[in-house]
């Protein structure tokens, strides 16, 4: 009897450690998961060292922006939306584009290129909203399946309008714009087709690569940052080079 009670004291010790353990684990996964949640703390973090320029792309979402405070978080450029489609302009672009130069940001605007309408007349609208000015990033065209899943393309109807508008934008700007991707979209449309233009890839969780080797310029590396001048988060970036090598994509 006393060899019984010994085995059942030490199975209920041993199931209480476990259960212990495992809130534990539990806890700790929780906190993690707020941490990276709240933007405290995230799976990239690029060496300064290795990507010195480093800059942040912001739209109507980050609201009223503190541009001089913003400034002082030790940034180089800032890729700011524009437009959206053949119609929608963002509601703080000029705001932004004029108060982020002020502040002595590098500006470069983005157009959120959509599947439902034509290249062309998605292209009008980005000129008609973004100005030639100097010193500025090239247009960059935010290709990703978020909000086209309903209009969907095959390959080479989605080329044909992404030709079209680039074709629009480099004879109007004279100069070869970016192509935001993230991996989804680039393995469906663009892997392995000769499209000269610089890449501004996202990738969250490690130090991206293209699955056909093609090289990248830019880096999302952080889709919920937190810097002074902005309240709740923003997108963090940096360049693939160094300072010199930035200066040569501006105008």
């Amino acid at each position: 009897m006393r060899l019984d009670m010994n085995k059942k004291k030490h199975f209920l010790s041993r199931h209480r450690i476990l259960l212990l353990a495992a809130a534990l684990v539990f806890a700790a996964a929780a906190i993690l998961a707020f941490l990276f949640y709240e933007g405290i703390i995230w799976f990239n973090n690029p060496s300064k060292s290795k990507y010195p320029v480093r800059g942040i792309d912001v739209s109507h979402h980050q609201a009223k922006i503190d541009w001089p405070e913003v400034k002082k978080n030790d940034l180089h450029f800032v890729f700011m939306k524009a437009t959206e489609g053949a119609d929608h302009k963002d509601t703080r672009f000029q705001a932004n584009w004029t108060q982020a130069h002020q502040a002595g940001l590098i500006r470069g605007a983005y157009h959120y290129f959509t599947f439902s309408k034509s290249g062309a007349d998605q292209a009008l609208n980005f000129i008609e909203t973004v100005p030639i000015e100097p010193n500025t990033l090239p247009p960059v065209i935010d290709l990703e399946f978020m909000g086209n899943d309903k209009f969907q393309l095959d390959q080479r109807a989605l080329l044909r309008e992404l030709n079209d508008f680039i074709f629009v934008i480099e004879s109007h700007y004279q100069r070869k714009p970016l192509l935001y991707v993230t991996y989804e979209f680039y393995d469906f449309y663009l892997k392995n087709q000769s499209l000269p233009y610089a890449i501004w890839i996202r990738d969250i969780f490690w130090t991206p690569r293209l699955p056909d080797g093609k090289p990248w310029t830019f880096w999302q590396y952080n889709h919920r940052g937190r810097i002074n001048g902005i309240d709740g988060f923003v997108d963090l970036n940096v360049f693939n080079g160094t300072a010199e090598e930035f200066g040569k994509f501006l105008q």
